[in-house]
């Protein structure tokens, strides 16, 4: 079995690359890939993005957002995380069988001392009944590749925080993350492995699973991405991963209401969105204002469901001639951001 090092950490360009090397017949199966990536949301193919992520807060922390093409759950990945991913030929391999799929991951972790994960539930793997490894998997065109994460050093607070949408705010029919109680890997390892990095830490992983003493052995096991790999995996993340129609736009229609009360009254704002543009908003409340309010739905409906989009049409409204006594921050802090 081959595998492949990504030397990028950003999650858009790695996931382009599993899909290159998925189809492309550069590298037959089966392989592996490795790889780290810097603060990043991957939502699953059938979820609703918005519903899934504490947009705010992703903004604020320079957070990557993105899309892949299997279902299940959102996902939070940090440096502290190391990704793994396995493309095996279809007919080998049973969909949906993540266990028999990520066993010599699991064996490379009992291995290094993490003797009580284990595989549970339908794609996660846990210990001591907290997840700190969750796995989506996906097939086409005779092959199948399994991605999934296992939090070495995560920053536990950024994954609550980045995740944390209230629910009662957002209705869709997209398909819903089950939150579960996660921990990371680094404290159950032996003594020997605590003082690594997620670096130190696929690399030793690699050398579990390869069977090998020194990661230099492993060398001839790995594959180089050429200058037309690159090209092409290129072309697949501007087409997809970094795409907005893709990321945000593939969502279900949804319905997300935003109400908050200021001294000089009540803003109860309903929209309804469809591939990721607001199709419909109506505002209600007891403000009070010279112009009719309809002109600021006017506005809106039609741009992208985005808060950039929204400020910068509410920009070019006299926000005090429709809301007397609400600050035009105010109304754009709720009408952009707020869930």
């Amino acid at each position: 079995m081959r595998y492949i090092v990504m030397k990028t950490d950003d999650i858009r360009t790695n996931l382009a690359t599993e899909q290159y090397l998925m189809n492309s017949g550069k590298l037959q199966p089966p392989f592996m890939l490795f790889y780290i990536e810097k603060p990043c949301i991957i939502v699953g193919r059938n979820q609703n993005t918005l519903e899934e992520i504490n947009q705010k807060y992703c903004d604020e922390k320079g957070i990557t957002i993105t899309r892949r093409l299997s279902g299940g759950g959102a996902m939070y990945q940090d440096l502290g995380n190391l990704c793994f991913s396995f493309v095996v030929e279809a007919d080998k391999q049973k969909f949906g069988d993540f266990k028999a799929l990520v066993q010599p991951v699991v064996s490379a972790l009992h291995a290094m001392g993490v003797t009580g994960a284990e595989v549970t539930g339908r794609n996660d793997i846990v210990i001591d009944g907290k997840k700190f490894s969750g796995n989506a998997m996906y097939s086409r065109n005779g092959k199948t590749f399994s991605h999934g994460t296992l939090m070495f050093d995560v920053n536990t607070d950024s994954v609550a925080n980045a995740l944390h949408v209230a629910k009662d705010k957002i209705e869709s029919k997209g398909i819903k993350s089950v939150r579960s109680r996660v921990t990371n890997v680094k404290p159950y390892v032996d003594k020997q492995y605590q003082k690594m990095d997620t670096y130190q830490f696929r690399d030793e992983l690699i050398k579990k699973i390869w069977h090998v003493a020194d990661i230099k052995d492993a060398q001839q096991y790995a594959y180089e991405l050429t200058k037309e790999d690159q090209l092409g995996i290129q072309a697949i993340e501007q087409r997809l991963y970094k795409n907005w129609d893709w990321v945000y736009g593939k969502s279900p229609e949804f319905t997300i209401k935003k109400r908050k009360h200021f001294a000089g009254g009540t803003i109860d704002a309903r929209f309804l969105i469809e591939k990721g543009k607001i199709k419909d908003l109506k505002i209600y409340g007891d403000f009070f204002g010279p112009s009719d309010v309809a002109e600021v739905q006017t506005a809106l409906i039609g741009i992208e469901y985005a808060p950039e989009q929204i400020v910068q049409a509410l920009d070019k409204l006299d926000l005090s001639k429709y809301f007397v006594g609400i600050s035009a921050d105010d109304v754009k802090e709720l009408l952009a951001y707020q869930h």
